[in-house]
């Protein structure tokens, strides 16, 4: 079985997360990012600045044209807020890109077929289970079934995190050494990560959990 795998990497948290664990379980990571038209969009630069540091081969693929049909949400629209608060306030379904990681996850497999790499890695976690049905498990069971048979090669979709929350994504991370100052997690696309969204809420949650600070600036903790 190849050591290659393909690794979703956004730049945020989870997947640098993630990523590091795939290297971490002796795999070869080919780590690829989506620009879909994201307000947060400078979470693309954490991405490319950490694969460039640690050498990894990295794509950055533009799919912002989805938007023509797949609009709405205030990820991706500019006259829709980026609502505060927490995520299980039903505000932060305003952050649903409509089939966003089914999308990401076909690209994903198609890449991995192409390198003849059997496992895509996939940061989904337990707190996005409320608002974010492409994250739940029956949907990762689901596409693991189809990947399965839609190509001559099955590829498999590893989600380490599936059924840990936050807290336990950032306890591994730090138990592994690593410097989230590396990641990009709020919404906004600003200077100083907002401290409002559900996203910055989560992952300030998630530090303080872990009796550690966050070493990203806010405007408002």
């Amino acid at each position: 079985m190849s050591d290659k795998v393909v690794v979703i990497y956004s730049g945020g948290m989870d997947s640098f997360t993630v990523l590091n664990k795939a290297i971490r379980d002796g795999k070869r990571p080919h780590a690829l990012s989506f620009d879909y038209g994201q307000r947060h969009k400078k979470e693309l630069d954490y991405a490319a600045c950490v694969c460039q540091e640690l050498n990894i081969p990295h794509k950055i693929i533009d799919i912002s044209a989805i938007n023509d049909i797949v609009g709405g949400s205030s990820l991706t629209s500019s006259d829709v807020e980026v609502p505060e608060g927490h995520y299980e306030e039903p505000s932060m379904k305003q952050t649903v890109v409509p089939n966003r990681n089914m999308i990401l996850l076909s690209l994903a497999v198609g890449y991995a077929v192409s390198l003849e790499a059997q496992e895509v890695y996939y940061g989904a976690h337990s707190g996005d289970h409320a608002i974010y049905p492409d994250c739940r498990p029956e949907f990762v069971n689901k596409m693991n079934d189809v990947c399965g048979i839609a190509n001559y090669t099955p590829v498999t979709i590893v989600s380490p995190y599936l059924h840990d929350s936050k807290t336990a994504i950032l306890t591994d991370g730090l138990n592994m050494g690593l410097d989230y100052a590396k990641t990009w997690t709020c919404y906004n696309g600003r200077e100083k990560a907002c401290g409002k969204c559900g996203a910055c809420q989560e992952r300030l949650e998630a530090f303080s959990d872990n009796n550690a600070t966050d070493p990203l600036e806010y405007e408002q903790a």
